[in-house]
């Protein structure tokens, strides 16, 4: 290290690089001029763009192109690498495979891409939001997520399902908390009826896990690696009629056994007793509750632009030197 630092000294005061302090004999010099490139290499700083995935919604797939379209906007406005994370055969298993599985296809997905193995930034639209929080909360031996961006995700749940008449929707309307309807339709993960509470932490089975609202259950991991975010950014919809309340994009809901007020996050228990953690990152900052015009997932460019955008352009800099690497 010594002998690096000695050198590099000399090459920045202009003075010979080949002289007997640095070198003890003349055979050496060769050598020399690839010490001093990889010395000077070692001392520059670096800045590289923190990738992004982008998690798709229900009874949509990354090869529509709308998803296609979104994905590379995203890319082109933040100048960082951005791609769509498919699970399964996209379209019907957004659908039919229980969210428990897609977040775990996730977790294993991300942990293969090399690109993302120093961290990477997360936008989520509607149901993809569930498999965004599964990967945040669930994935073990990870790469760690900074920047988290959730448009129109139903984070507290959803108390009803409007205009659907398939009898897909029948069957959640019917019998939700069934085994067979949470092992075969996805959406019944965070179906949440105010009425039926101990039906839904009894029988429910990801929404109460991933919000930590079972009392006995409750995984203080999952509280730590959600605060470790190191940005929240959750865009609710004013116009939305396909997440109700729509408020539960910001982690809002009906008290238990009510349908009535429509409690904002900050007065749910699971942000007063801070369950995930929402409470101890909004106290540091790191929350941006938005609110934009506009029917579910009916973003604006210039919404896009100002509340998604900065947040994908995040970098890392850092220093290699002989002895480590600081990032």
């Amino acid at each position: 290290i010594y002998f690096f630092h000695h050198c590099f000294l000399k090459f920045l005061q202009n003075q010979s690089i080949f002289s007997p302090s640095c070198f003890m004999m003349k055979s050496f010099q060769r050598s020399a001029l690839l010490l001093i490139t990889l010395c000077i290499f070692f001392f520059i700083p670096v800045s590289i763009s923190v990738p992004f995935i982008l998690l798709h919604g229900i009874r949509d797939q990354c090869s529509n192109g709308g998803t296609i379209s979104f994905t590379q906007l995203l890319s082109n406005l933040s100048s960082s690498p951005g791609s769509c994370l498919e699970i399964g055969n996209g379209e019907q298993d957004s659908v039919s495979m229980p969210l428990t599985q897609q977040a775990s296809i996730a977790c294993e997905k991300v942990k293969q891409m090399k690109e993302l193995s120093q961290g990477y930034n997360i936008v989520a639209q509607s149901q993809g939001n569930l498999v965004a929080r599964g990967l945040i909360e669930f994935c073990d031996n990870a790469p760690p997520v900074l920047n988290y961006v959730s448009l129109g995700g139903p984070h507290a749940g959803i108390a009803n399902i409007p205009k659907c008449t398939s009898p897909v929707c029948q069957l959640l309307r019917t019998d939700v908390y069934s085994d067979y309807v949470q092992d075969h339709i996805a959406p019944s993960g965070y179906i949440k009826l105010p009425n039926e509470m101990s039906k839904y932490l009894e029988h429910s089975k990801y929404l109460p896990k991933l919000n930590n609202e079972r009392p006995n259950e409750r995984n203080s991991i999952y509280k730590e690696r959600f605060t470790s975010l190191h940005n929240l950014i959750l865009v609710m919809f004013q116009g939305d009629k396909v997440v109700m309340p729509k408020e539960s994009c910001w982690f809002g809901y009906y008290p238990d056994g009510a349908t009535t007020p429509l409690l904002p996050p900050q007065q749910t228990k699971l942000y007063t007793e801070d369950w995930i953690g929402l409470k101890t990152l909004d106290a540091a900052g790191k929350v941006k509750f938005v609110g934009v015009p506009g029917e579910h997932l009916q973003m604006a460019h210039d919404d896009v632009v100002k509340h998604v955008v900065p947040y994908l352009q995040n970098h890392r800099s850092f220093f290699l030197n002989a002895d480590s690497t600081k990032i």
